[in-house]
């Protein structure tokens, strides 16, 4: 087993595409910030079937992104994620790793998105606490390269301890939270097909 703790870079075209699937990648996100759940704990959670869940963790499983685990009373099967994050290769020199790597990147982003619009949704159901600390923040920052990736480096490092398949010492009242992190350089006007 992989330690999960730490972050891994999918480069096998197979896998990237495996994750491209948005019941798949909702899927790993799921186990990675809640931790193990069975199958039917999963399709709650994503809201689709457990046999469609099943085979789709089974997929992940085929891939080492998931596994299952011994559950407490020996009939249910119960899956963990093996990772607590992943990283993509979209500068390799395999175009098929950064095409695979590309179509999972999007699939990301439009699960983000749609978390983000289920979110917003339902707000007014939140209890107060939690609606008050909930944000959207938006920054045109002024950096060079160098920079940029400091800053997703050191955010990195601030968020790390709190992820939720990991942390140990969360208090009682701790709920699972989603925070995303968008950093690219904003399209110039003037551009190439622009």
């Amino acid at each position: 087993m992989a330690d999960p703790a730490i972050r891994r870079t999918i480069t096998d075209p197979a896998a990237l595409d495996a994750l491209a699937h948005p019941v798949r990648l909702d899927l790993l996100s799921f186990l990675m910030s809640h931790g193990a759940a069975t199958a039917s704990e999963c399709a709650r959670a994503v809201d689709d079937s457990p046999s469609n869940c099943s085979y789709h963790l089974r997929v992940l499983a085929k891939h080492g992104l998931v596994e299952s685990v011994e559950s407490d009373d020996g009939r249910e099967r119960p899956w963990r994620a093996t990772i607590t994050g992943l990283s993509l290769d979209l500068d390799s020199a395999d175009p098929s790793v950064v095409a695979s790597a590309t179509a999972m990147l999007e699939a990301a982003i439009r699960l983000d998105y749609q978390l983000a619009r289920e979110h917003v949704r339902r707000r007014d159901r939140i209890e107060g606490a939690w609606r008050d600390v909930d944000a959207h923040a938006q920054y045109g920052l002024a950096v060079n390269p160098d920079e940029l990736r400091s800053i997703v480096e050191r955010i990195d490092a601030i968020v790390r301890p709190y992820i939720a398949a990991t942390r140990s010492d969360a208090p009682e009242d701790a709920a699972i939270a989603n925070l995303s992190l968008l950093a690219f350089p904003r399209p110039t006007f003037g551009e190439a097909g622009r």
